[in-house]
């Protein structure tokens, strides 16, 4: 009898306002900057047995703000940037879909569009995934929505459109975070610490 393969834990990371800078909608490359401290937090995220997995709406290709390939080329650049600093992503996920705007096949009720899990569960198929014994990271409640219905551990950061959310917007959240963290870097502590601690 063989073993069964293990599967693996993941830190499932929002793009915009969490890995690179808000900045609104990304309609040119030149627009995806990472924040300062997201390479080193990614390799430490690595160093620690996780999968890196970027998981990102981007109804700007519904709403006919830009094309579908422009997506995929600032997500090269993403890649390209981190890659540079030694930071590896295992994969990066995108949903171009809106329930209301555009026309199909871009609008749609969706499974892949946050706060919805099926960027999550769709990586977890194909990574093998253990959802229970990982992380989500995201600036929205919608990341922390997604997460918390994945199955999986559930962080809201302050950089991006996170420290709004958190003063302005927290008696309309429909769930909580398990952590609130100041940025990356001090989410992926918390991660660490607990994984240390075999929690």
């Amino acid at each position: 009898m063989t073993d069964l393969p293990q599967r693996r834990r993941a830190v499932f990371l929002d793009r915009d306002g969490t890995v690179a800078e808000e900045v609104g909608y990304v309609n040119h490359v030149s627009r995806v900057r990472l924040l300062p401290e997201s390479a080193e937090a990614i390799r430490r995220i690595r160093e620690a047995g996780f999968l890196v997995v970027v998981v990102t709406n981007q109804s700007g290709v519904a709403r006919g703000y830009f094309e579908e390939p422009l997506v995929l080329q600032a997500n090269q650049r993403l890649r390209d940037l981190l890659g540079d600093r030694g930071a590896v992503l295992a994969a990066i996920y995108y949903c171009p879909h809106h329930p209301r705007e555009g026309s199909p096949p871009y609008r749609q009720e969706c499974d892949c569009r946050k706060p919805r899990p099926g960027m999550l569960l769709r990586a977890a198929r194909e990574h093998g995934i253990d959802l229970p014994s990982s992380y989500m990271v995201g600036d929205g409640i919608v990341d922390v929505e997604a997460g918390r219905a994945a199955g999986v551990t559930a962080i809201l950061v302050l950089t991006g459109y996170g420290r709004g959310q958190v003063e302005h917007r927290r008696s309309r959240w429909p769930v909580e975070p398990n952590h609130v963290a100041e940025n990356l870097s001090a989410a992926v502590d918390w991660i660490v610490a607990r994984k240390s601690e075999g929690t």
